[in-house]
């Protein structure tokens, strides 16, 4: 019958209705047996993965190559102690229960059955941070297919460098075995590159490694070079009007983010009216015009760190700057409006020939006189171990050394919220501490223990394999 549909069982036909409910009875039993299938697939995969999983564990049951186990209490005893803000002490104590610092000082009654470690010519510091880099977001940068710490576009607030963090990168091993145990991974690029993370070098996955997940927004302004028509720094104040052209964009989407949240609680408010439409710029930007999330400046004149001082403080938001090149210009207006500044790489050449060969490292000297809270950064993946040289040298140019110190340790942790967890040796502080045999800021300073949250992780890296490969080779000869 024209229209009608038949399904031949038993020598019968069935039309229409009865035909699709037998179908749909058929295709119901074969699924079943589908999912039975799969399930079974599923059941051997996951008896396979823990049989490798096996092969990884040692024969107490711990996964090797995760480092020391984190012991219930410890002893560093007979040790210099640098806490940075307070007095050093000359022979002292440091005692560790599980991830936390319990008591620092001379004379301390140690804890019976607390592992000891005897700290005798060795100096305690706290783990050093990192201010900003692009750590387990760029491996080799001449490889694109291992480069991802910028997205397409040019707003993007909802970016979170963490979903990109690559837990396995070499270079946190590299990094951690100089003593810097936490880090700000960042995304660059476009007007806003997105959130920054803050986490600690150490962890199997880039969850595990995370201390703070929205630690900043990252907005990056025009640099020197391309918006001034050369390396020279010679130009007709492109930069300034390209920067004003920036900041009034930012105006608009703050302006656009702080509507829609009035529109959202109003339609909450009452339910005759319309919420508005989901906005993915506005609704990431709420923690930002809201004074709950800071961001990060990258800016870089002095002319351009005015203007970002003025709209920040019309916006009035949470500023961070970073690289500040030609702060030491205007570092009393920096100092009087209280934003801190994040110092980029000094392994830059200076951005403008006539402010001097020496402009970056005399930088940060200036504007720590003038009471501006610094930090460094490695700005890098690859040089990320070079953190502490980056201190070493604003100490050569003009900056106190005791504050150099505090620069790589307690005040990045100020400036990111989280001086109550790291950055000095107090007691109820993580337990982020470092052994050298010297000057941590010193080039020829060697690292001989690190502790991360109490437990003492793997030093071996890239460069060891290297050595060790290579003075084998040298032993055979």
């Amino acid at each position: 019958m024209t229209g009608s549909r038949y399904l031949k069982k038993e020598k019968k036909l069935l039309p229409g209705k009865e035909a699709t409910e037998m179908l749909a009875r058929k295709l119901f039993s074969m699924n079943k047996f589908r999912i039975l299938v799969l399930w079974t697939v599923a059941v051997l995969c996951a008896g396979f993965s823990w049989l490798f999983a096996g092969s990884l564990l040692s024969e107490n049951g711990k996964i090797m190559g995760s480092g020391a186990e984190k012991p219930e209490a410890l002893a560093i005893v007979n040790v210099k102690i640098v806490p940075v803000v307070g007095p050093e002490i000359a022979s002292g104590t440091i005692i560790v229960e599980k991830d936390r610092i319990k008591a620092v000082g001379s004379n301390l009654e140690i804890p019976s059955g607390a592992t000891i470690i005897n700290g005798q010519g060795l100096i305690a510091y706290p783990g050093m941070i990192d201010g900003f880099s692009s750590l387990g977001l760029v491996e080799i940068s001449g490889v694109a297919a291992t480069v991802d710490n910028r997205e397409t576009g040019r707003i993007n607030p909802q970016v979170k460098a963490i979903e990109a963090l690559k837990y396995d990168s070499m270079h946190i091993p590299i990094a951690r075995s100089n003593g810097i145990v936490a880090a700000v991974v960042a995304p660059s690029g476009g007007l806003i590159s997105g959130q920054s993370t803050l986490v600690k070098l150490d962890g199997w996955t880039n969850r595990e490694m995370v201390i703070k997940e929205s630690l900043a927004m990252v907005v990056e302004l025009p640099g020197i070079r391309g918006a001034r028509r050369g390396f020279m720094g010679t130009g007709t104040g492109e930069a300034a009007a390209t920067t004003e052209r920036a900041l009034t964009e930012l105006r608009e989407l703050f302006h656009k983010s702080r509507m829609y949240e009035k529109r959202r609680l109003a339609a909450a408010r009452n339910l005759l009216l319309p919420p508005p439409d989901f906005d993915e710029t506005s609704h990431y930007l709420l923690p930002v015009v809201k004074g709950e999330l800071p961001v990060i400046f990258s800016v870089h004149t002095d002319k351009d760190i005015l203007q970002v001082i003025k709209f920040v403080q019309e916006e009035n938001i949470k500023a961070i700057f970073y690289q500040v090149e030609q702060g030491f210009k205007v570092a009393e207006e920096i100092s009087r409006a209280g934003i801190p500044c994040i110092i980029g790489s000094l392994y830059d050449l200076p951005p403008v020939w006539e402010d001097g060969y020496d402009s970056l490292f005399i930088n940060p000297g200036v504007l720590n006189k003038a009471g501006v809270k610094i930090a460094f950064s490695s700005s890098s993946a690859s040089a990320a171990k070079d953190l502490p040289y980056h201190a070493a040298k604003a100490v050569a140019f003009g900056l106190d050394r005791k504050e150099a110190l505090k620069a790589v340790t307690i005040y990045p942790a100020e400036i990111f919220g989280v001086a109550k967890l790291m950055g000095s040796l107090e007691p109820g502080k993580l337990a982020n501490i470092v052994l050298a045999d010297g000057d941590l800021l010193e080039l020829g300073t060697k690292i001989h223990r690190v502790f991360i949250e109490g437990r003492e992780v793997d030093l071996n890296n890239r460069y060891t394999e290297l050595l060790e490969k290579f003075r084998k080779r040298e032993q055979k000869r």
